[in-house]
């Protein structure tokens, strides 16, 4: 659900960087004050793995749509919501500056659109209210279901707005929305599960994590240093190994834009600040799409696609050795610097505690 800058406006995607920017501060406050310091190698373990997560795109069954996981809520579960969003931040910078993986301009939109709904409506209002205080195997699925979904429909119909209000694009608001809200609510319904699996595990295996979470005592370090190597170590798997096998499929919403407009994505201006940021975006992005960049890379002006297009008449793609080459260092490489930036920012933050102010567990 990565937005192009091409669909935002100038003044929606400055005031969603206005509005994005607030919120971070006030995490940033929060997690100072806070957040338990030996969690902050947990927040830059997950922030690598949502990362390689990220990558991986899973087939919509008989859509012709794909999905990937959001992991907001995820985050939200095991570092609770400040930390959360300053990591799937942290995620998403990563993404837009050095895999062109959703616009420069588009970057507030989708930390609001990937991050606030998660962190600070999901999990507050939905998954800890079905939790409580006693979670159980069955709690846990039903609840990571439940705020799956409904933050991705809260994320998919702020997409809608967004795009809408920009009024730069030929995306009628009642076509658009009835064709995002469906198809989220499938990849919605698919990270829930994945949701579920995930925070199961750590409950599972270290339960103590999770309460720290919820209730506020801080964490033992052999707890989070444990977890925190078995996410380290399902990262580089995912990010360098399993990425080779991600649907080629169209995400949601560039299938809906396509079942909208008739084109797989929509065409940006070429001057202004949306051309300018195009421009810094392809200097930055070492490895773009996740792959290596292409020394002669020339590309034909943007035409209509018919969404009726059927898969026999699309032209094979074939993944090449070079292929799977370039996936795997985006994913070592990816994930290495969101752990960095994660790691840097909860460091920074816990340096610049008061002196005498005490840390206390993630606020939940």
């Amino acid at each position: 659900m990565h937005m192009a800058d091409a669909l935002l406006s100038p003044a929606t995607g400055g005031t969603m960087w206005a509005v994005s920017a607030i919120t971070i501060a006030y995490c940033s406050k929060k997690v100072r004050t806070e957040m338990d310091d030996r969690r902050i190698p947990l927040m830059g373990v997950l922030g690598a793995f949502i990362f390689a997560a990220q990558m991986i795109n899973f087939t919509i069954p008989v859509t012709g749509s794909s999905g990937h996981l959001g992991g907001g809520l995820i985050l939200s579960i095991l570092l609770g919501p400040y930390a959360a969003f300053l990591t799937i931040a942290s995620v998403l910078v990563v993404q837009a500056f050095f895999f062109a993986d959703g616009g420069l301009l588009a970057l507030g939109c989708n930390i609001f659109n990937m991050g606030f709904f998660p962190a600070f409506i999901a999990y507050p209002f939905i998954y800890k209210k079905i939790v409580g205080n006693t979670p159980s195997p069955g709690r846990i699925s039903v609840a990571s279901m439940a705020a799956a979904i409904i933050s991705l429909q809260m994320g998919a119909f702020a997409v809608v707005l967004e795009t809408v209000s920009s009024g730069i694009s030929s995306l009628p608001f009642i076509n658009f929305v009835a064709i995002m809200q469906p198809i989220h609510l499938a990849i919605g319904i698919v990270e829930g599960m994945v949701t579920a699996s995930v925070i199961s595990f750590v409950y599972n295996a270290r339960p103590e994590i999770m309460q720290s979470t919820a209730k506020a005592p801080p964490a033992g370090s052999h707890p989070i240093r444990n977890i925190s190597l078995g996410f380290l170590a399902v990262t580089l798997l995912t990010g360098g190994v399993i990425s080779w096998f991600a649907s080629e499929q169209p995400d949601g919403l560039e299938w809906s834009i396509a079942k909208v407009t008739g084109q797989e994505e929509p065409k940006g201006e070429e001057h202004g600040i949306v051309g300018y940021l195009a421009l810094l975006q392809k200097k930055l992005s070492f490895l773009p799409d996740y792959s290596f960049r292409k020394p002669t890379e020339t590309k034909p002006a943007i035409i209509s696609v018919s969404v009726a297009t059927t898969p026999e008449q699309q032209p094979e793609k074939k993944t090449s050795g070079e292929d799977r080459a370039g996936t795997t260092l985006s994913g070592i490489a990816g994930g290495a610097l969101t752990l960095g930036l994660s790691l840097s920012i909860g460091f920074m933050l816990k340096r610049r505690n008061p002196p005498g102010e005490n840390s206390v567990g993630a606020d939940g």
